[in-house]
């Protein structure tokens, strides 16, 4: 009896000094839910269950004032940055698209030619991370141990698995015709085990279901009017109020019109697990890193806005993925095994018409519109035609090649345009990027123009809008720009290594991925400009 109580102590000691000097969790999950604002957290708090965001929130870490530091706040431009802890000035994503003048051609962020499709026809898989400058904090971590970490990317969108997924990544799966496909940039066949997957037309079962509120329709006495004009229709739908009836939709819509439904998240979530488990994520000998992305949020928040019916039911079920897929981890990882954090890319404005409705600001421009204007205007003074290429990401590029084959100079368009953008009644300011660090802006907006100015990508003329006004149309509506309602997000850290708690000074998106990197104790990514959240670490 008195060799075992003697026994015991050391035992304990062992096994604390074991975890000392192995401080690695079995697995990464990052989990970025695509346009969502920080006050979801919050909005919806009382509908939530106990353990799905409520959990994250009360055993894990939370910034709460994690902003964005750059524009243009896009998809691709966000998850870039999550994974990088960089700006686009220094990992070429400024967009989702933009003109690329050396090349005269428009890019789209993954575009890739040199690779093809892998797991259906078309060239929905002709992407591959070729465009992004900089490594990623999941390419760090295959750096950091010869490359024995297995890193999977996962999300409806090419863009957001891509990204995160990083150049050296084992694979990376999005969507296209309710297939999970993939590019020869990661292998040349699908695993047998998402072949299978893929057979089983899972996406035909959700769409057989009807879309209906998760709660009785009165419940939700935080959203607007259900039947609102304004707001988009799913692909395939006439009307915009529940229920949907998605099993009414003809087959030629259905798989597109899966993306705008709270079951695609769902699916992404399943396939997260089976990736898991068929993978064997968190059964390496070193961490693990699965990067995943919601994106069905962005899809629904674009249709119908974030104060519709539609974005609360999504989040309630949302709440309820979460809760399975953290007690799925529990399970299959261990608890206290894995380490996660959940953040966005972006958060979203409201939608004009709704503002307006309740006599706030806000309204809406289009930026083709505005070319046609701009060029009709240049024509006029100048006699040149075509002298704008295009107006992307709340910049102008100019089509200089014209101008100067006109025998014009690139200055004095300049100095026109600017003064011509002026005169429109919602913008505010605009400028010469080469010309941004004695530009008369406030300081928090010229930072975040400077971070996401690129000299190779970007266009040449910057300009400002009003608070709620964006490029858009009459209905539903988006995001881009430096205001808080698309520039402040979640930032929530769960799991191994992580302090339960708070803190309300400001951060910001670009220091996830150096926190990581201390977690893991590793090299953080090459363009990384972010400080570690050291309140979190254990």
């Amino acid at each position: 009896m008195i060799r075992k109580a003697l026994l015991f102590p050391l035992f304990v000691l062992i096994a604390l000094a074991t975890q000392a000097q192995n401080p690695k969790p079995k697995l990464i999950v990052g989990l970025v839910v695509d346009q969502m604002r920080w006050d979801y957290l919050y909005r919806f708090k009382d509908l939530y269950g106990a353990n799905g965001f409520k959990r994250l929130l009360r055993e894990g870490f939370t910034a709460e004032n994690a902003m964005i530091p750059y524009v243009p706040t896009y998809t691709a431009v966000g998850h870039s940055t999550i994974y990088t802890g960089s700006v686009p000035a220094f990992t070429g994503i400024v967009g989702n698209n933009w003109y690329d003048a050396a090349a005269n051609k428009f890019m789209y962020c993954t575009d890739d030619s040199t690779v093809s499709t892998v797991g259906n026809t078309g060239k929905a898989g002709k992407m591959s991370p070729a465009n992004l400058w900089t490594t990623t904090i999941t390419d760090e971590l295959k750096l950091s141990n010869n490359f024995k970490s297995k890193v999977i990317g996962i999300a409806l969108k090419d863009r957001g698995a891509i990204l995160p997924a990083g150049h050296s990544a084992n694979a990376a799966y999005w969507y296209d015709g309710g297939k999970w496909i993939t590019s020869t940039h990661y292998m040349n066949e699908l695993p047998t085990w998402v072949a299978k997957y893929n057979e089983k037309d899972v996406v035909a079962k959700y769409m057989s279901t009807d879309w209906n509120t998760l709660l009785p329709i009165d419940k939700y006495d935080l959203s607007t009017a259900d039947d609102k004009p304004y707001e988009n229709a799913i692909r395939g739908e006439k009307t915009v109020v529940f229920p949907h009836l998605l099993s009414k939709i003809e087959d030629k819509d259905k798989y597109e019109a899966f993306r705008t439904t709270p079951y695609a998240n769902s699916f992404t979530l399943d396939f997260a697990k089976a990736t898991i488990e068929n993978e064997a994520l968190g059964k390496n000998n070193v961490t693990d890193f699965l990067a995943v992305s919601i994106s069905s949020t962005d899809y629904i928040g674009h249709s119908f806005g974030p104060n519709s019916i539609e974005i609360e039911d999504t989040y309630l079920r949302l709440d309820k993925d979460i809760e399975g897929f953290l007690n799925y981890l529990d399970a299959k990882v261990g608890k206290g095994n894995y380490t996660l954090f959940l953040s966005a890319d972006h958060g979203v404005a409201h939608i004009p018409a709704f503002l307006k409705e309740h006599k706030l600001p806000g309204g809406t421009m289009e930026e083709m519109e505005l070319v046609k204007d701009l060029n009709k205007a240049i024509e006029q003074k100048f006699a040149i035609k075509n002298a704008i290429k295009t107006v992307m990401n709340y910049q102008v590029y100019l089509n200089k090649k014209s101008i100067l084959d006109q025998g014009k100079t690139i200055a004095e368009l300049k100095d026109f345009i600017i003064a011509t953008l002026k005169e429109e009644d919602y913008i505010v300011a605009a400028f010469d990027l080469n010309a941004i660090q004695s530009t008369s802006l406030t300081a928090p907006q010229r930072e975040m123009m400077i971070n996401g100015y690129n000299p190779k990508r970007s266009g040449d003329i910057q300009f400002t809008f009003k608070s709620g006004y964006f490029d858009g149309g009459a209905k539903g509506t988006t995001h881009g720009l430096w205001n808080p309602y698309d520039a402040h997000i979640p930032c929530v850290f769960f799991g191994w290594g992580i302090k339960p708690g708070k803190t309300n000074r400001e951060t910001y998106m670009t220091d996830i991925a150096p926190t990581i990197a201390a977690l893991l104790q590793i090299q953080m990514p090459s363009g990384s400009v972010g400080k570690v959240i050291t309140e979190l670490i254990k």
